[in-house]
């Protein structure tokens, strides 16, 4: 549901295609910090750096909107890991107000922010030999779900599987790190509301939230005014 209203109790998500005119020269990057900077200019490739800068701009000024703090004036630190309780777990906001999460893939950027913890992903959808190959590494219920598809939809039902595993485990802030197969995403997981998100046809979309019971859901298609 597209809305203009915020309300801080809610979920929300904003589904982002990058324009087709948006380029690297055309971003204004000067409400980045350094190490966003140093982290884009690290990237090889110019549509790369696009994505990245659009998708961190675009971050900037949902969190501005939510917590009516300027966009350069956003501070970002993270949280201790989970595994290992050192501090390169989700990334966080220094003040503490408001979760967020972060997703982007090709040309689409995929924002959550939500009282809780909260993680999104956008996958695109592999080609099918490479949804095969991956599939093996999920739960054995995951796997066997592609497995079970009909060929031609092994890939959607992988990517489907692939975002809601990757929204998990960034809410969770273990990233890649926890283990593909110790975690069945096919359903909701204790303290943990997973949905799945119709982002583009040639993506699956994912989030997940800090919350044993479903909360409101808005999404927004456009960056706040």
């Amino acid at each position: 549901m597209d809305t203009d209203a915020y309300d801080t109790w809610d979920v929300h998500l904003w589904v982002l295609p990058v324009p087709g005119d948006v380029s690297e020269s055309s971003l204004d990057l000067s409400v980045l910090d350094e190490e966003e900077r140093r982290r884009m200019a690290a990237l090889v490739h110019r549509r790369d750096r696009t994505l990245y800068g659009f998708a961190h701009l675009a971050l900037r000024a949902v969190l501005s909107r939510a917590t009516g703090v300027a966009p350069g004036a956003l501070r970002f630190t993270r949280a201790p890991c989970p595994c290992c309780a050192k501090p390169h777990g989700r990334p966080v906001l220094a003040s503490g107000s408001t979760e967020f999460s972060l997703s982007h893939s090709r040309d689409l950027v995929l924002i959550g922010v939500a009282p809780v913890p909260i993680g999104v992903d956008a996958e695109p959808v592999p080609a099918a030999e490479v949804a095969e190959q991956l599939a093996e590494l999920l739960h054995p219920s995951e796997c066997g779900e592609v497995e079970a598809a009909a060929p031609e939809d092994r890939p959607a039902v992988f990517a489907r599987l692939w975002a809601r595993k990757e929204a998990y485990l960034k809410g969770l802030g273990t990233g890649l790190g926890r283990d593909l197969a110790a975690d069945d995403v096919r359903g909701d997981l204790p303290g943990w509301h997973l949905t799945d998100l119709p982002v583009a046809t040639t993506h699956a979309g994912a989030v997940a939230v800090n919350s044993p019971a479903p909360r409101t859901v808005r999404v927004h298609r456009a960056l706040p005014a």
